[in-house]
């Protein structure tokens, strides 16, 4: 095969929508997988090689996918639930209400992740975040004064100039407008420089100290700050990322993350699971209505407690249950700590620099409690017009309450609270009981009128991902002076450069990305490493469609200075 033809993708409108086109990496995955050429060809001899696959969430089960397509065997592992940090609970009983206790918004600007969902004929709706019209109304309750809102002009003016201090932040110390057209416009050349710009400027300094040294904010009150860390604009308070990279913060704004978000009906572990089962129609050596389910006889192989080098050369992977099986390539996609905690992983497999990178990744930690009601209630209208209930910013324990309505004759959920951080950990100690009761405590103080447990019926649903052994986080949140480490990480695919020694273990994940706690992030790096491993075995993209390392030696991650 021909060596593939790097091109610029084609230009789009300074208004086309947003996507998460970089700014680290812009390269158009979409585009990538929308192509009729495919992901690779790899050589017959290949066809039917075995690859592990360690976790089945969306990054695992992504990447074992389109491998399979392309006539390999992939062999997936898994140590608990399929799908990963996408967990919908559904409720005993309760006619497809369900809890989404990990990812529940997916902004539209991912649009990798939005192929896959398309693929499995799946349907989103917007999802009720504040001051948007699927959240019927907003109440924002801070230091015992509640608003009542459906937009940000029913607020006072107090909301209105945080909002704009935030806009007018964002230019001063970003250039935002500018750098997001040429995301929008799709203008390689232009995003990498204004961005490469911003990388040293700001690694090393914290998102709160981008808003306090702010002229914007520097006219203002230190109220004003700490309405914004409280509320903030878009999905709600910002407060817990306050101590993070303001990269990380630059990155999810610049790439619409916080906007135009939509729920997957029906859970968003239909996704993962889907291609578990999904037959594809263009594929490679494999039969017609061969799936990944098929290939392992319904299951996933048990947890992978070791992976170390074998006297051939090859890979060896030992499960739970002590088999060893030998394989070429190993994609390991689960969290990053776990290759210390959980998998007896030789240190020789990775440089010492790598190892650093994977150990100091930082984990932010969070809690959900979620209950099934009656009905939704909250629909209910006062006497003023007003309804009942809305969803909920507060700065009491509860942080942040929201309402999902599965229509007018059948149970509703209500997620109590989803907090972050020092909040989450407010929770850790309790059961799920506990849970619910300091929620209502809480919320009984913003709605005195309604009787929330009076509508609750069966039991309660509640999550703290930094409790579970396989997890240890809910997700990454990159502290300053982590973006050589991020970088470390993401570009680990590329492994021509490597020691042999080092070649032919991949990683993907949310947290390898450059936007974690976002699935687009374990989208994209997983394409990343299907383009090493079909490169590891000795494929190549398809001429007509270079891969994303085709593209990265021209327009990968800066580097900045060890």
């Amino acid at each position: 095969m021909t060596q593939p033809n790097v091109r610029a993708p084609a230009r789009r409108a300074a208004n086309a929508p947003i996507t998460m086109f970089g700014p680290d990496f812009p390269f158009a995955y979409d585009d990538w997988l929308a192509h009729p050429a495919g992901l690779g060809v790899l050589p017959p001899s290949r066809h039917g090689t075995e690859v592990a696959i360690v976790g089945a969430g969306m990054a695992g089960l992504t990447a074992a996918y389109e491998l399979m397509k392309l006539g390999l065997k992939p062999v997936v592992y898994e140590a608990s639930r399929m799908g990963g940090r996408l967990r919908s609970q559904p409720f005993e009983g309760g006619s497809g209400a369900i809890a989404e206790l990990g990812g529940m918004r997916f902004p539209l600007s991912s649009t990798g992740f939005y192929h896959y969902v398309r693929l499995l004929g799946l349907q989103s709706r917007p999802f009720p975040n504040p001051l948007t019209p699927a959240a019927n109304c907003t109440v924002i309750d801070l230091e015992g004064q509640t608003h009542w809102a459906r937009t940000l002009a029913d607020l006072p003016p107090l909301f209105q100039e945080v909002a704009q201090a935030w806009h007018d932040a964002l230019e001063e110390g970003a250039g935002f407008t500018e750098l997001q057209t040429a995301m929008r416009q799709r203008d390689v050349e232009r995003v990498k420089t204004l961005w490469n710009a911003l990388v040293p400027r700001w690694d090393d300094r914290t998102f709160y100290d981008f808003v306090a040294q702010s002229s914007a904010f520097g006219r203002l009150s230190f109220h004003h700050r700490e309405v914004f860390g409280q509320v903030g604009f878009g999905t709600g308070g910002w407060d817990s990322d306050f101590p993070n990279s303001m990269l990380e913060i630059l990155r999810v704004v610049l790439t619409g993350c916080d906007d135009n978000q939509h729920l997957i009906v029906g859970g968003v572990q239909q996704v993962p699971l889907g291609l578990w089962h999904h037959a594809p129609v263009a594929i490679t050596h494999w039969p017609q209505g061969t799936t990944l389910a098929k290939l392992h006889h319904g299951a996933p192989r048990p947890a992978v407690r070791a992976i170390q080098r074998a006297s051939n050369g090859q890979l060896e992977v030992t499960d739970a249950w002590g088999s060893t099986r030998r394989y070429d390539a190993v994609l390991v996609t689960c969290q990053s700590w776990l290759l210390t905690t959980q998998i007896a992983c030789e240190e020789s497999l990775f440089a010492q620099k790598l190892w650093m990178a994977l150990d100091r990744t930082r984990y932010m930690q969070s809690s959900k409690t979620f209950v099934m009601v009656d009905r939704p209630f909250w629909n209910d209208l006062r006497a003023n017009g007003w309804p009942v209930m809305g969803m909920t910013l507060t700065d009491r324990l509860t942080r942040g309450t929201y309402l999902f309505d599965n229509g007018p004759e059948q149970p509703g959920v209500i997620c109590l609270s989803y907090a972050w951080m020092s909040d989450a950990l407010k929770m850790l100690p309790y059961d799920a009981s506990k849970r619910v009761q300091l929620a209502l405590d809480a919320l009984r103080k913003v709605y005195p009128d309604v009787d929330i447990a009076s509508h609750i019926i069966g039991d309660p649903i509640t999550v703290s991902w930094e409790a579970d052994p396989y997890f240890l986080g809910a997700f990454k949140g990159a502290l300053p002076g982590h973006y050589r480490y991020n970088h470390r990480m993401y570009g680990h695919f590329m492994q021509d450069a490597l020691p042999e020694r080092e070649r032919g273990i991949f990683l993907a994940g949310d947290d390898i990305s450059f936007t974690p706690a976002w699935v687009e992030g374990a989208v994209q790096t997983a394409l990343n490493a299907v383009w090493g491993i079909v490169r590891h075995l000795g494929g190549a993209s398809h001429p007509d469609n270079p891969g994303p390392g085709d593209w990265y030696p021209h327009i990968g991650p800066v580097a900045l200075p060890d």
